[in-house]
């Protein structure tokens, strides 16, 4: 019995520890994460004038999911799946107008790389492009906007942290790089806006 438990008990810490995703796994992660645009672009007129106004997007909160694809040890791609919600404002010496809300599916993907193969912290960097698809918008306030949908490019940082079995904990931050041009009451007003948010995540991962 003795020597039963003795060979058992290694057995079971080796089937609890968790060690980083490999070559050929897929690491799933269910996050929850904050858009948070930093626009402050100006608002001009048809000749190019400037109206004072500029231009702000709200932040939202929202689940998200994200699919890492291990190609090599230290080498992943990952996809990252959600939709956000935000108020655009145009803000003036009297405050801010509510002019236009929409939904926007951000579509990212990065490749990373990984320096650490070992122990229960896998840091990471990464690299890629990103879309902007905007969608169901609603003009506020007596405002007609439309946005152009397109791609840009995202940085990333973040780490996997190893809890029990396949099973760990993600942050991760992306700084993503966005323009649009937004068109306002069929062109009387315009601004070229740099949406430019940072997606700020943190979750729970499993790998496959």
């Amino acid at each position: 019995m003795i020597a039963t438990a003795a060979v058992a008990a290694p057995a079971v810490a080796q089937s609890t520890d968790w060690t980083p995703p490999r070559a050929g796994d897929l690491l799933v992660n269910g996050r929850v994460t904050v858009v948070s645009p930093t626009t402050e672009d100006r608002v001009l007129t048809a000749a190019g004038a400037d109206t004072g106004l500029r231009v702000d997007v709200s932040d939202d909160t929202m689940p998200t999911l994200g699919f890492t694809y291990f190609i090599r040890d230290n080498l992943a791609v990952e996809a990252i799946l959600g939709a956000t919600q935000h108020e655009i404002r145009a803000v003036g010496p009297t405050g801010a107008t509510a002019v236009h809300e929409t939904w926007v599916l951000p579509p990212v993907i990065t490749l990373q790389y990984r320096p650490v193969t070992e122990g229960r912290v896998s840091p990471y960097v990464g690299a890629g492009i990103n879309g902007m698809i905007f969608f169901d918008g609603e003009d506020r306030n007596g405002f007609d906007v439309e946005l152009d949908n397109g791609f840009g490019y995202a940085l990333q940082a973040g780490a996997d942290i190893g809890i029990r079995g396949p099973w760990s904990l993600n942050v991760d931050v992306k700084k993503v790089f966005f323009n649009t041009d937004a068109d306002i009451n069929n062109g009387a007003l315009r601004s070229d806006v740099d949406l430019n948010p940072w997606v700020v995540s943190i979750g729970l991962g499993r790998t496959f």
